[in-house]
C-alpha cells in the first residue's frame, strides 16, 4: 500500500476536536432514530440500526445515550430525519460536500442559500462534485498504540487497503464496508482505535492562491455552523 498524504491535506478539520465531536454525537443520534424508524428498534432484527451501534462505541458515544435515543425514536411524536448531501463549487474550483441529517428539507435548503448569499460560492447539480471524492472508511490509532510494521500487517490482513504513518498517529483507509470489520480486529489485538468514521476522501486537490483560500474558509465555516450539517468535505489545497 503506498503511502499518501490525503489524509494530512485534511487534518485541519479535525483539529476543533470538541466541536467536530459534537457533531459525530449529533449525527450518530439521529442515525439511530432513523434507523428504529425504518427498521425497528432491536438491532438483532434490524442490520442498520447494529451498525449505527457499532459506530456510536466507536465513537465512544455513552451507552445510556444509545438506550435513549432509541426509545425516542419509538415515539410517534419524533420525526424521521432524511439523509442529503449538497454539493457546491467554491472559489477557484474547489469542490465542497456537505453531509446533512435533518427532519426539515426546507429549513436546510433555506440555509444553503442563505450561506451562499454571504460567503459566495454555487450549489451544483447532484454528482457534479462527488465524482471527485472516494467514498472511504478511516480508523485513526495513535502512535503509543501500536509498532508501525506490526500495525500494518494487522490491518492488511483484515482488509485494509491503504496506510499511512503521520508525525502523531496511523492512519488506516478501508472500503467502506470493511471499516468495522477492521475496526474489531484491531479491537480483538488489544489496539485502541481513537477514531473510525467513513470520510469523503478527495481523488485530486485544487490549489488556490491566498485570497480565494480565505474566502473558501469562511464559507466552509459558515457551512459548518449549520445545525442540520454534519460534516463538510472539500477539495482545497491550502497554501504553504
Amino acid at each position: 500500500m503506498a503511502g499518501h498524504s490525503k489524509w494530512a491535506n485534511i487534518k485541519h478539520r479535525k483539529e476543533r476536536s470538541d466541536k467536530v465531536k459534537g457533531k459525530i454525537f449529533s449525527r450518530i443520534a439521529k442515525e439511530i432514530i432513523s434507523a428504529v424508524k425504518q427498521g425497528g428498534s432491536d438491532p438483532k432484527t434490524n442490520t442498520r440500526l447494529r451498525l449505527v451501534i457499532q459506530k456510536a462505541k466507536a465513537a465512544n458515544f455513552p451507552s445510556d445515550n444509545i438506550e435513549r435515543n432509541i426509545k425516542k425514536a419509538s415515539s410517534a411524536d419524533q420525526a424521521d430525519y432524511s439523509e442529503l448531501t449538497y454539493e457546491l463549487y467554491g472559489y477557484g474550483g474547489v469542490g465542497i460536500l456537505a453531509d446533512i441529517m435533518t427532519d426539515n428539507k426546507n429549513r436546510i435548503s433555506s440555509d444553503m442559500r442563505i450561506a451562499t448569499n454571504k460567503r459566495g460560492g454555487t450549489v451544483a447539480t447532484q454528482g457534479a462534485v462527488s465524482f471527485n471524492f472516494d467514498h472511504k472508511g478511516i480508523i485513526r490509532v495513535g502512535k503509543k498504540e501500536a509498532k508501525e510494521d506490526d500495525l500494518f500487517l494487522l490491518a492488511t490482513e483484515a482488509g485494509a487497503e491503504d496506510f499511512e504513518a503521520l508525525e502523531d498517529c496511523y492512519i488506516i483507509t478501508t472500503p467502506p464496508d470493511s471499516l468495522f470489520q477492521v475496526k474489531d480486529k484491531l479491537d480483538s489485538a488489544g489496539i485502541k482505535v481513537e477514531e473510525a468514521e467513513l470520510e469523503m476522501i478527495p481523488k485530486v486537490y485544487v490549489e488556490c492562491n491566498e485570497e480565494d483560500a480565505k474566502a473558501n474558509q469562511a464559507l466552509i465555516d459558515w457551512i459548518e455552523e449549520l445545525d442540520d450539517v454534519d460534516v463538510v468535505y472539500h477539495n482545497m489545497k491550502h497554501p504553504e
